[in-house]
């Protein structure tokens, strides 16, 4: 068989991400369960946060032109809680007790904290105008965008519309994801060991990744190395999903049946085999308007490459704001490698004096999945280098939030 040429991962992603167009749109109520969802909207504020003027802190409230000369007494005449505002305002020579975030009472332009009293109440300090006042509108404006389209709902996200009144939020729904793996040296969990058997662990991974990305995983199963079996499970895994990933069985060898079950059933291939190891075997393509991946079978390629392609097309489904973290470090070791592939190093990263140090996790071989733990970002050798000396400044790509964020 004549060499094929290979696609370079930047390529192989810009690829991925054309066809990543954003899904429909449904509603999502502002709960928990909203985690990781992508706004398919620019989100308003319905009201302005804080909606009134309030107090940073517990103390009393007066007019900061009573409080220029200290130490004064004022009599306290009223108290603002939190949820109760005063029943009157302030009047010359008065003091209303506040709680922290209560309304501030009319005639009031500061705070005095409690720290700064004594008794009922003489003041022990000056206060200025607008001392320790919150001001209505001072996170939040109403009416002004507090959230673009293509925002990923976090933690601090989900408060942003809570507290700008929103009750719910237009959002692409998740991708449907189906997933195959392909061997007949498979065994799951608890299932006794044979000669020749090896753990599916990308059933496991690969699902987690998928949902970790916003996915809806529909289907993992697994898919022994006969033509007709494949063919058939290919059908049904792309009939019930917006991408199918398919784990194994995209090489070259004999009982490597993917690429022609793709094929029987009409897929249109995009790119078969990356400049990149691990990954090289990686194939992409569209099934009408499904996406089709088809990954290496050894565990750390599949992870690897999926979250380099695969999670970023389920965000990209998902209409998310598709950003690459990239930075650099100082490689602590001397890594060689012949010119042809670029190679992605599953790396530590530790802060010293002189900035990012980046510390290979420990053998690289695409069979030990131990080296994805405790990984923070991947060191890329570029491609037609013959690799990197120690002390040497290296390219990152930082992993992404959501590798092992549950969602």
């Amino acid at each position: 068989m004549a060499p094929r040429e290979l696609v370079e991962i930047e390529d192989a992603r810009e690829i991925v991400l054309r066809r990543s167009a954003a899904l429909e749109s449904e509603r999502v109520a502002i709960t928990p369960a909203a985690l990781g969802r992508v706004t398919a909207e620019d989100v308003m504020a319905a009201e302005a946060v804080p909606g009134f003027d309030n107090s940073a802190m517990d103390g009393y409230a007066v007019r900061s032109e009573d409080a220029r000369s200290c130490p004064v007494t004022l009599s306290v005449v009223g108290e603002s809680r939190a949820g109760t505002p005063a029943a009157a305002g302030v009047a010359p020579g008065q003091a209303i007790a506040i709680s922290t975030g209560a309304m501030m009472p009319s005639g009031a332009d500061a705070v005095v904290a409690v720290e700064d009293t004594r008794g009922l109440v003489e003041l022990l300090a000056p206060a200025e105008p607008g001392q320790n006042v919150r001001r209505a509108g001072e996170d939040q404006v109403a009416g002004a965008r507090v959230l673009a389209r293509g925002s990923t709902l976090g933690a601090a996200e989900l408060g942003v519309l809570a507290a700008a009144g929103r009750a719910e939020v237009l959002c692409a729904r998740r991708p449907r994801v189906s997933l195959l793996v392909s061997g007949d040296e498979l065994l799951q969990p608890g299932e006794p060991m044979r000669p020749g058997g090896v753990r599916d662990t990308s059933s496991v991974t690969v699902s987690a990744l998928a949902r970790a990305a916003g996915g809806e995983v529909v289907q993992a199963a697994v898919v022994r190395d006969q033509p007709q079996a494949t063919r058939e499970a290919l059908a049904q895994a792309i009939a019930g999903a917006d991408v199918t990933v398919v784990c194994g069985g995209v090489s070259v060898g004999a009982h490597d049946h993917v690429r022609g079950a793709l094929a029987e059933l009409g897929a249109e291939q995009l790119f078969w085999g990356l400049a990149l190891k691990p990954g090289r075997p990686t194939w992409f393509g569209m099934a009408g308007a499904a996406l089709v991946f088809g990954l290496p079978g050894n565990p750390v390629s599949a992870m690897v490459t999926f979250t380099l392609l695969v999670g970023p097309a389920i965000r990209g489904l998902q209409g998310a704001v598709q950003t690459v973290a990239r930075a650099s470090a100082i490689l602590d070791v001397d890594y060689a490698k012949p010119p042809g592939r670029a190679h992605a190093l599953r790396c530590r990263l530790t802060a010293r004096e002189d900035g990012w140090h980046a510390q290979p996790t420990g053998p690289q071989g695409s069979h030990v999945l131990s080296s994805m733990l405790g990984a923070d970002a991947l060191a890329v050798i570029p491609t037609g280098s013959r690799g990197a000396r120690a002390g040497e400044r290296v390219a990152l790509e930082l992993l992404p939030r959501w590798l092992g964020a549950p969602v």
